[in-house]
């Protein structure tokens, strides 16, 4: 039986939610919390649907869905991640997933495709592998025509929209990381902070942007780091470009904090934390007039 178009997969494959009347800058959006997982790409995979759902962003989508009642618009994809990475190049495939030549424009050797990370996922929890069989070009080319294009395409509209009507725009792209990281050597996991802020080194952001969210998560008790095992994806660097008034900034938050990571199942830090979230976005939306522009000093 042929396989079905990518695009009939899902339903639908992303979409914006948006304020009634937009009143913030501020896009929000969510390109890993997708969980559609349809028969035909279960079919693909020696993986079981659990298994896939390791690799989600489990769950960011709803922390951060009363951002539209903010007046902010919040992007999101049901794509699953393990099937289409929208957070890396369009073009970023590993050679050794498929079966026939891939074109010359293709990047095969960044460090993601070395990861088994790229815009096909060739790999969940860093070595269960996705695929029975190895790809056909022609497979993931559908996927990135039919679904990764539209999305970018979609976010690049809502960003536009945004910034005619305000004059600058900032971009918050959420997503979650395991509570552990593999060491370098054998020992135990190296516990990962609470959240880690990607602005690409201060250069995607303002940095009074990523100075006011890093002291409203430490006041109340989060650890913050910045770029630090994350500065930032494909999403984040397209679209940060301060000097123009576009702002991106990558939120991860640890998954430990409001999911059961082995079951996938919200436990009461979930709750805490869209409560956290009601007071830190609404005050991050009225500030930012000043962060983005802020008053000079009078010359003394």
């Amino acid at each position: 039986m042929p396989l079905r178009p990518p695009s009939e997969l899902f339903d639908p494959p992303f979409e914006v939610n948006r304020p009634r009347t937009q009143t913030a800058a501020v896009v929000f959006n969510s390109p890993h919390s997708g969980r559609q997982y349809p028969a035909q790409f279960l079919n693909q995979s020696r993986l079981d649907a659990h298994t896939l759902r390791r690799s989600e962003d489990c769950y960011v989508d709803d922390l951060f869905s009363g951002v539209v009642s903010l007046g902010a618009p919040m992007v999101k994809a049901h794509i699953p991640r393990a099937y289409l990475d929208l957070n890396r190049e369009p073009y970023e495939l590993d050679p050794a997933m498929f079966a026939d030549r891939l074109p010359n424009y293709v990047n095969t050797s960044s460090v993601r495709v070395a990861g088994g990370l790229g815009t096909i996922p060739r790999l969940v929890c860093e070595t269960a592998e996705i695929y029975r069989r190895p790809l056909l070009f022609k497979e993931a080319e559908a996927r990135i025509q039919s679904l990764y294009f539209p999305y970018h395409k979609l976010l690049a509209e809502v960003l536009d929209e945004t910034f005619a009507a305000f004059g600058h725009v900032v971009l918050i792209d959420c997503h979650s990381m395991p509570s552990t990281a593999a060491p370098a050597a054998a020992s135990d996991p190296v516990p990962r902070p609470d959240f880690v802020l990607g602005d690409r080194y201060g250069s995607t952001c303002a940095p009074a942007v990523t100075d006011f969210l890093e002291t409203a998560l430490t006041r109340r008790g989060y650890s913050a780091v910045r770029n630090r095992p994350y500065a930032g994806g494909h999403i984040t660097q397209i679209h940060g470009r301060p000097a123009q008034g576009r702002h991106a900034l990558q939120i991860e938050i640890n998954r430990a904090l409001y999911m059961d990571e082995e079951t996938l199942t919200v436990h009461g830090g979930f709750y805490r934390l869209i409560e956290d979230f009601e007071e830190i976005i609404p005050a991050l939306i009225e500030s930012l007039p000043t962060l983005l522009d802020p008053p000079r000093m009078a010359a003394e």
